[in-house]
């Protein structure tokens, strides 16, 4: 079955663990009315206004996702003991997504990433006879789209809700031509809170010329809440027995390489922090783990879900767990943050104070034979989903 055909509404059943919720956290999270209001979160230096929509579902797990690149802006989730905390790093005024230092820094938090997640070597593709020029924003590569990626742009949005989900679509449509790309690319993502506490990511895009299309979403995840500190404490399970191996630039060297033995083996449940500082060499290069992770898929069909990732917090006892029918997931630890940006506490961001898991197709694959094909036809449909579910479990010393 083709990545690009239909992909079921499915049940986060598949390769996922089910968590009892704890006493407090069970009294914490009476069932409400799930919601979701519009505000204003600014408007864009030509007068566009920015709008907000705050996405609340029954046991009270509240998201903000803002009109500009699709940001996810905050997510607030109970902890074992029921205290409530905002989970994501980012901001809450626009201003700060469209800063000078924001922009020298360019974390990506919160954002869709588009039309291509990760790098794509030199900024250069040929695709069907043609070479195509991108931006080369990450040194001498490509980066996330460009320098104005999807994650800088404005996205229409529609609102829903019914008994047991709430949610927004978002539309955008890159023209052809946009950053280098071929092709006018109609894209939709719609983002849904669901009863169970999961926030399932649904990406749709269609176009009217072959063209490379990699869509991901860059939150920075600190399950202790945003601005409490660094993450390597965070224990983390990665379904994924091999990882793309790096250049010094960051670009794949094309080998799928054995995570067994290596401080890449996330299969069970490990420290970030454990390894995270060895004599390395593939370390060396990403600062820390900035790395493609090759999922275990097994015979499971190209467009179902399979659990991706499951980290815990040992102090809040919160857990993330997340599916994706995705072949990949990116782990960035943080590396590159320096204290530079101040978040939503007037914290500011230290290095490793949070962490990405971006579901995707490999870096560079455009220029990559033997990597899964990431080139969208006329006539087909571009579909992706992920989930990302949230519960507590005690917590451990």
């Amino acid at each position: 079955m083709s990545r690009f055909s239909g992909i079921s509404r499915l049940a986060m059943g598949v390769g996922m663990t089910c968590l009892a919720l704890s006493a407090a956290q069970a009294n914490t999270m009476q069932t409400q009315s799930p919601s979701v209001e519009k505000e204003s979160f600014g408007q864009l230096p030509d007068g566009r206004k920015v709008e907000a929509y705050h996405l609340r579902n029954g046991h009270g797990i509240d998201m903000k996702v803002i009109t500009y690149g699709g940001i996810i802006t905050s997510l607030r989730t109970p902890d074992a003991e029921g205290e409530w905390a905002d989970v994501v790093l980012g901001f809450d005024n626009l201003a700060d997504y469209r800063s000078e230092a924001y922009r020298q820094s360019n974390p990506y938090f919160g954002a869709l990433i588009g039309r291509y997640g990760n790098r794509i070597a030199e900024g250069r593709f040929t695709l069907d006879g043609t070479t195509h020029e991108l931006a080369t924003n990450d040194g001498a590569n490509h980066l996330h789209g460009g320098e104005r990626g999807f994650d800088k742009r404005l996205w229409t949005a529609a609102p829903f809700e019914n008994d047991s989900e709430v949610g927004v679509e978002l539309t955008y449509v890159s023209e052809d031509g946009e950053e280098g790309y071929p092709g006018r690319l109609e894209t939709h993502v719609t983002y849904t809170l669901t009863a169970d506490d999961e926030v399932i990511i649904d990406y749709h895009a269609t176009t009217d010329k072959a063209t490379p299309v990699n869509l991901t979403q860059h939150s920075y995840f600190n399950l202790a809440g945003e601005g409490s500190g660094s993450i390597v404490d965070h224990r983390m399970m990665l379904n994924a027995d091999a990882f793309t191996p790096v250049d010094d630039t960051l670009i794949p060297t094309g080998e799928l390489r054995d995570v067994a033995d290596t401080p890449f083996d996330f299969r069970e449940a490990t420290p970030i922090g454990a390894r995270i500082g060895a004599d390395n060499t593939q370390l060396a290069y990403g600062q820390g783990y900035d790395h493609n992770f090759v999922l275990m898929r097994d015979a499971t069909a190209e467009d179902e879900l399979v659990l991706a990732a499951r980290v815990e917090a040992p102090d809040s006892g919160r857990v993330l767990e997340i599916a994706t029918s995705e072949p990949g997931v990116q782990f960035y630890s943080g590396n590159f943050l320096d204290g530079t940006l101040i978040g939503k506490q007037g914290k500011a961001y230290e290095k490793r104070s949070g962490f990405a898991l971006e579901t995707q197709h490999f870096p560079d694959s455009p220029n990559q034979a033997a990597f899964p094909s990431t080139i969208l036809e006329p006539g087909e449909t571009y579909q992706s989903r992920t989930v990302w579910r949230f519960s507590t479990q005690t917590p451990t010393p």
